[in-house]
């Protein structure tokens, strides 16, 4: 889909700001769902105060529903609007209108050869025809967000078809153009907090998952547990730090650029923590003073690459983490979504965790630990950290000479180691 014109987000830093964040900013290229924050592509709308969305409940002639749209829309709503109040720190309210009635398709289900990589043909008629018979009882003007959830039960619906639909050609309805449209095919119940995913596309978020060529083997390889994008299964679904601040979540207060030779300490509060959320201490006491400080540190390791540094604990959107600590990834704003634009380091590339419950056990133990040092491969860019505060914060020191490469090591000591469719 091609780009609008675009609203300018950060200004270039001053000379007496050495660590602004501005200085670690990356530009937007034309990669599907660049990582770039300079500037937000207008094409999408921003997660920023409130937007309604409208959830459109599709049966088939070939089908009698088992279930009803309220149910349905219970397994959605508010699970989806609580993970987004909690992960944009109460910036953001998705908010819902369901109707309360199935809407008959013209078609069977079969017609439409619902699968997950359908024909243009074969989805344009299914979007052509699901719009002409939802028009009459929808007023799609009203709305930010359009979600067509079929019939599960319905014999043609696949539940692995479920995607986000970007229109270079634009739907037309009520004098709005509708440019994207999640269709919704999950099974009853659906997958865990799949409609947040497919949500997050809407907000211009890329698939952060690796999509095996012959569609066998690990999906998960590339951030593992850690962004809900890599997978709405995920132990620790909150979007990365990086994502947050794309998304305007992030102040760039919240945000150090870490730039020079000397060592820079910091105190990174855990991502998930926001105001009025409980994050446990360093003593074990429970914290409500965490929100406002510093989410996120950053490292310019290229013109279009960075290295990112945030505290996961299990507080938030994280309550399920595996493993706590300083989590580093690369970010790169060239590579489209699926490609891989974001990729976690794993401080601990010998091990694994949460075996059974984690959806990619290598990278569950990825952040760096208490008392750990680790220097990330290939980058000589090494974070040491060293203690917490009361409060729940994590003390780190971030250095960016080169070093030898390495897993993490206890003590702190310098250790060894190493326009289409969006679904």
């Amino acid at each position: 889909m091609s780009a609008l014109a675009a609203t300018s987000m950060v200004s270039a830093p001053s000379a007496d700001e050495p660590f602004s964040a501005a200085s670690c900013t990356l530009t937007r290229t034309d990669a599907h769902h660049s990582e770039g924050l300079d500037t937000w592509n207008a094409a999408y709308p921003r997660p920023a105060g409130r937007l309604n969305a409208v959830m459109v409940f599709l049966s088939f002639p070939d089908s009698h529903p088992l279930t009803t749209p309220e149910d349905l829309a219970a397994v959605h709503f508010p699970a989806t609007s609580d993970f987004f109040h909690r992960a944009s720190y109460g910036r953001f309210s998705l908010h819902p209108h369901a109707l309360r009635d199935w809407i008959r398709m013209p078609h069977p289900s079969t017609a439409y050869a619902i699968q997950r990589d359908w024909t243009t043909r074969h989805r344009s008629a299914y979007l052509r025809d699901a719009l002409a018979a939802a028009d009459p009882r929808v007023d799609f003007s009203r709305y930010d967000v359009v979600y067509f959830v079929a019939d599960p039960d319905a014999p043609g619906v696949d539940s692995d078809a479920t995607k986000v639909v970007n229109l270079d050609t634009p739907l037309r309805a009520d004098g709005t153009d509708i440019r994207r449209v999640v269709t919704v095919f999950e099974d009853h119940p659906p997958d865990r907090l799949v409609l947040a995913h497919e949500t997050g596309h809407v907000f211009d978020l890329p698939d952060l998952y690796h999509r095996p060529v012959d569609g066998k083997g690990d999906w998960d390889t590339h951030v593992g547990d850690w962004d809900l994008m890599g997978s709405q299964f995920a132990l620790a679904p909150d979007l990365f730090g990086w994502h947050k601040w794309k998304l305007g979540w992030l102040d760039s207060r919240q945000v150090r650029c870490v730039r020079g030779s000397k060592p820079v300490r910091l105190t990174l509060e855990p991502l998930g923590a926001g105001p009025g959320v409980p994050v446990t201490g360093a003593a074990g006491a429970p914290s409500f003073g965490l929100g406002r400080g510093i989410k996120l540190a950053v490292v310019r390791t290229g013109p279009d690459t960075v290295l990112a540094f945030e505290a996961r604990a299990p507080v938030g959107d994280d309550v399920g983490a595996c493993r706590s600590g300083v989590l580093v990834y690369r970010v790169s704003v060239t590579t489209r979504s699926g490609d891989g634009p974001v990729q976690v380091v794993d401080a601990h590339p010998r091990t694994g965790a949460c075996w059974g419950d984690s959806v990619y056990p290598p990278l569950a133990d990825a952040p760096v630990a208490l008392g750990e040092s680790f220097t990330v491969p290939g980058e000589g860019v090494r974070v040491e950290v060293e203690g917490r505060t009361a409060s729940g914060a994590w003390t780190v020191q971030i250095s960016t000479g080169r070093d030898k490469e390495g897993s993490a090591d206890q003590g702190g000591s310098a250790g060894e180691g190493r326009g289409g469719e969006d679904a």
